[in-house]
């Protein structure tokens, strides 16, 4: 019976993640799921997430100064916007491109991450 559990924990942990199509929190990530399992906590969220990143099925997004979130893993190359008032991140698709002109003389660009910030539709000011 254990097993049976821990398999319908993941799958309702993973279908969190890939409704939310954006980077989510451990929180927000046990928010949701105790809509689908009740009682569910954060240390089974924790654990799950560890396994489904050994998997392969979801990656880590790590924003300087801010803790991990989670997203699928499989989509191509982009790129994130965090909301400065609500804290949510959300994927920016595409990428401005090479950008090896921008290093130093004689540095090798391996990789890059884009983080650009602001307020989400939600949270920005209505125009009066």
């Amino acid at each position: 019976m254990a097993a049976e559990r821990t398999t319908r924990q993941r799958s309702a942990i993973r279908s969190v993640i890939e409704r939310a199509a954006r980077p989510v929190s451990p929180q927000e990530i046990l928010d949701d799921t105790r809509l689908i399992i009740d009682g569910i906590g954060i240390a089974t969220v924790y654990r799950t997430l560890k396994k489904l990143v050994a998997d392969g099925a979801i990656r880590v997004v790590t924003l300087p100064g801010d803790a991990a979130r989670y997203e699928m893993n499989g989509s191509a190359h982009h790129h994130h916007f965090q909301c400065t008032r609500c804290r949510r991140v959300y994927e920016i698709a595409g990428c401005p491109g090479d950008l090896r002109h921008l290093a130093p003389p004689g540095f090798t660009v391996e990789r890059h991450e884009i983080t650009l910030y602001g307020r989400c539709a939600h949270c920005r000011p209505r125009a009066a």
